[in-house]
């Protein structure tokens, strides 16, 4: 079929006015932590270098920075790769996985008594009733309030006198019922790691191991899931295209 120029600025305009009556009126939240020198990250990684390549301040004509980061750094996306041989690397992640219907549990009131916590089937079981299935291909965000201690480093890992870390993370019988019974495309988490941190202070990382051997990907260490709807809000997740990536930091936001 052969599609003249006049109608292909036809088509180009229709889907623009029809997405921008539809976003006429939303409110947009942005769930991404600006990244920085010095900030939270797993202990094994190295800290952001960045320098100045030209400097306007010091007489450049122009600004440029060089930054020297890990690909898990601040709000970033894990790809099935990060943990899993032979898996989708972020350049073989399709742009259609960007945006997917949100669904937000949260345990957050949970997390206050108990840093440990995780999510329940019950949880699960008690957003289908106020909402209804979970959709699938949507993306999960575990709301925990976690993210209020970022950037403090210490706060964040909630170390104890042994050592040993109290953080919330997801749980096995809750990423599997995701993932089996609702065929979600992606989750996300406000803390450091997909696991609950007791679990990570003794280097297991089955839950996030789990996630990524099916398939799907997650963004870590959200922001601002305490300013979303638990359901009917819409997630946008994107990052640079690295050849075979295994990680980047991604810029998040929600349209609710």
């Amino acid at each position: 079929m052969t599609i003249s120029a006049g109608t292909t600025e036809s088509l180009s305009t229709g889907v623009w006015e029809g997405l921008s009556t539809l976003l006429a009126g939303r409110t947009f939240t942005d769930l991404t932590h600006a990244f920085h020198p010095g900030q939270p990250h797993f202990p094994a990684f190295p800290d952001e270098v960045r320098s100045n390549l030209f400097d306007l301040e010091a007489g450049d004509g122009f600004t440029a920075h060089q930054y020297t980061i890990v690909g898990q750094w601040g709000t970033h996306v894990d790809p099935p790769s990060h943990f899993i041989r032979s898996g989708r690397t972020l350049d073989n992640i399709p742009v259609q996985e960007m945006i997917l219907p949100l669904v937000v549990l949260d345990i957050s009131e949970r997390v206050d008594a108990d840093a440990d916590a995780t999510p329940s089937l019950a949880d699960v079981e008690a957003w289908e009733k106020r909402h209804g299935r979970i959709p699938e291909d949507s993306f999960v965000a575990l709301r925990s309030g976690w993210s209020s201690r970022w950037p403090d480093g210490e706060a964040m890992a909630n170390r104890d006198s042994d050592g040993v870390s109290h953080t919330p993370g997801w749980s096995s019988a809750v990423l599997r019922f995701l993932v089996e019974e609702r065929n979600i495309r992606a989750i996300g988490h406000e803390q450091t790691d997909t696991d609950p941190g007791q679990a990570t202070s003794r280097s297991d990382f089955s839950l996030e191991t789990y996630i990524l051997a099916q398939g799907r990907w997650q963004i870590e260490l959200l922001a601002s899931l305490e300013s979303l709807p638990e359901a009917g809000a819409a997630i946008v997740a994107t990052w640079p295209k690295p050849q075979g990536g295994s990680g980047f930091p991604a810029r998040v936001f929600a349209i609710h």
